[in-house]
């Protein structure tokens, strides 16, 4: 009880500032209504308890003291009292990842059958099933870099835009893996609980432009076949190498990897939030509200 009592707060205290009001217009409501205030400028105040007729009959509570009583519980409402914490339905969500894939020639090569292209496709499927929900992005790049679709949940349409791309209709030839990333990061700027950018890629040529300053991890899932050397990945920053398997464990290596990304610290302490208890007020807001619907009580 004295922990719920110390906890208590209100999660928007600025609203008790609409009390101030309320006060005030039932102190002026209850002056004038006050028929020994009003007479008592005209009448002797010795006299006057004796010439008021009906003294003390009216009702002992008037429609606008309920009505004051009903602005003081709403204001209380909408202020957000709290003293409970509840887990946050947004703390376990998978964080959210931007897929960056190349798109050159050099991705048709047919040495991981049917081709690079086709790979990646298949294992961006396989991630994609193991994390079901997650809201993904998809970039393609060569010698430009385009979003090809925002971050959404729905990966079948993210699965069928990745199908459609080809090296014939990029626009421009070259491998600008830079300014894909750069692009990807900037996809994930809204993203409310982190997130990691994932490049498919089969190699990492010599780049035209200087390495942007990236505000998320980076994971590779190398485009190459068992047993070849993934070292030209590592002139990439703030990335992980991972190199392709004729089985899921390199999926499984890159779901472990997008899972985690930073979400850490883009979600710390909002594993739980304040309850609010403002609602439970309702009711006697409504039980209130029916004193309106008594015949004769506005008028009161």
């Amino acid at each position: 009880m004295m922990a719920a009592l110390s906890a208590f707060h209100f999660e928007r205290p600025f609203w008790l500032l609409a009390l101030i009001p309320t006060v005030a217009f039932w102190q002026i409501d209850r002056r004038g209504s006050d028929a020994m205030l009003q007479w008592r400028r005209v009448i002797d105040a010795e006299l006057l308890p004796y010439l008021l007729v009906k003294r003390g009959q009216g009702p002992r509570i008037s429609p606008a003291d309920w009505l004051a009583a009903a602005l003081v519980l709403a204001t209380i409402a909408v202020a957000g009292p709290a003293w409970q914490r509840e887990p946050s339905p947004f703390a376990d969500a998978k964080p959210a990842a931007a897929i960056v894939l190349k798109v050159t020639p050099s991705m048709l090569t047919e040495d991981l059958a049917p081709t690079r292209l086709d790979r990646a496709r298949q294992k961006l499927s396989d991630i994609l099933a193991a994390r079901e929900g997650a809201s993904t992005a998809l970039i393609a790049y060569s010698g430009s870099s385009h979003i090809v679709l925002p971050a959404t949940p729905d990966s079948a349409a993210l699965i069928d835009l990745a199908k459609a791309l080809s090296p014939q209709i990029m626009p421009k030839e070259g491998d600008d893996l830079p300014a894909a990333l750069a692009l990807a990061d900037r996809a994930l700027a809204s993203s409310a609980n982190g997130g990691s950018i994932l490049l498919l890629a089969d190699t990492v040529g010599p780049q035209p432009g200087a390495w942007p300053k990236l505000d998320r991890p980076v994971t590779i899932l190398a485009l190459v076949e068992t047993g070849a050397t993934t070292d030209a990945f590592n002139t990439v920053p703030q990335a992980s190498v991972i190199a392709t398997t004729p089985d899921g464990e390199d999926v499984a290596a890159v779901v472990r990897r997008l899972d985690s990304g930073d979400a850490a610290a883009s979600v710390a302490g909002e594993g739980q939030h304040w309850l609010e208890a403002g609602y439970w007020i309702v009711p006697l807001l409504a039980l209130l509200t029916l004193l309106w619907f008594r015949r004769g009580w506005v008028l009161a």
